[in-house]
């Protein structure tokens, strides 16, 4: 069963994290982009890159917080409609709703 649940989970959120993938892509290609400026020696393309870098990197971590906040929804629907969770509607005192 654990196994499936992986299998599922993965289908689920790897559409849902395609623009962290490109923002960690975009991340890495501005990284590269710093590296190169810093051997050239050129401090004005140094700044401008950690600028988009950092740009980037707070993309990514946003993408992440509002994955992670939709997932959060969708999970909490999920556990009010389902009668045998607790907390679900008609479960019994909470008790896990299995005592049928």
């Amino acid at each position: 069963m654990t196994v499936r649940l992986a299998r599922l989970a993965g289908r689920l959120l790897r559409p849902v994290l395609l623009p962290v993938q490109f923002a960690l892509l975009l991340f890495t290609f501005r990284l590269g982009r710093l590296r190169a400026a810093r051997a050239r020696g050129d401090r004005g393309a140094i700044s401008i890159e950690l600028a988009l870098a950092i740009i980037a990197l707070v993309f990514v971590a946003g993408a992440v917080a509002a994955a992670l906040y939709l997932l959060k929804d969708k999970v909490v629907d999920k556990v009010k409609q389902d009668p045998n969770l607790p907390g679900g509607v008609g479960a019994a005192g909470g008790a896990g709703g299995a005592t049928r």
